[in-house]
């Protein structure tokens, strides 16, 4: 069977696409050219009507079928471990659960930002492609439980997405804890290539083989977006949103995260 030994699960918009690119370089891993296959995502096709604006477009370009997902690791090099990176994996708990099915001995990979900063960056980023309608940030995040309700795809879950301690809740309750890896964004950011070594680590490759993330494989997430984050005033309109979350994951990764909570 070629499957994959690892994934990165999530979550959106914290560079995993950067640490996607930096891992494809390395010669003992292979990555397949298709970022976000969203295989795990459904059982079996996903939907082609409905959903909020350009998710039909999205769905039509998800890998439902197991010949299909296989056939993407067939190129790996004899020897190399094989993963592949969807962010949606982390907050879909069907996901979790086909996931622990399918590939029982898996290693995880979650990338966890600023819940706040995460979901100003998902809005911005869908304003920014034409495709979200609603030009106040707030006014899109009280939209949500309708957007949702009406079938609007993860990426428009600006505020649920980054419930990072109630999906972990429920992922570790079917995959050992010793087989996810949590890395914060900003390590990612600051230090992308030590933060690339983590990884490495966790996966039982060589470290030192990725040397730099090239500028042009960074999303401008990972550096920072040049329009600014939430203002003073969005962050304390949300926060309230995120509070009591923020404990679970502290005592999932042992973090200190009053950053947060500000």
């Amino acid at each position: 069977m070629s499957l994959p030994d690892f994934l990165v699960i999530g979550a959106p918009k914290t560079g995993t696409s950067a640490l996607h690119r930096a891992l494809a370089g390395h010669p003992e891993l292979f990555l397949p050219s298709v970022k976000e296959p969203k295989f795990f995502l459904t059982d079996g096709p996903p939907p082609s009507t409905g959903g909020g604006p350009g998710d039909v477009a999205t769905w039509g370009e998800q890998v439902w079928r197991r010949e299909d997902y296989e056939a993407l690791f067939d190129p790996a090099p004899p020897g190399t471990l094989r993963g592949e990176g969807t962010v949606f994996y982390l907050y879909d708990r069907d996901a979790h659960r086909r996931i622990a099915d399918l590939l029982p001995a898996v290693r995880l990979i979650a990338v966890l930002r600023d819940p706040v900063e995460r979901a100003h960056s998902n809005w911005s980023h869908l304003r920014e492609a034409g495709l979200e309608p609603e030009t106040d940030f707030l006014a899109a995040c009280r939209a949500e439980a309708d957007r949702r309700g009406a079938g609007w795809a993860h990426f428009w879950h600006y505020v649920d997405q980054g419930r990072y301690g109630e999906q972990l809740d429920h992922l570790t309750g079917l995959v050992d804890r010793e087989r996810i890896l949590l890395l914060r964004y900003r390590d990612l950011r600051d230090d992308p290539v030590a933060t690339a070594d983590r990884v490495c680590g966790f996966l039982g490759v060589a470290p030192g083989r990725i040397t730099e993330v090239p500028p042009h494989h960074v999303r401008p997430d990972v550096r920072g977006r040049s329009g600014g984050g939430p203002s003073p005033a969005e962050r304390e309109a949300l926060l309230p949103a995120f509070a009591d979350d923020v404990a679970r994951v502290e005592a999932h990764t042992g973090w200190d995260l009053v950053d947060w909570r500000r």
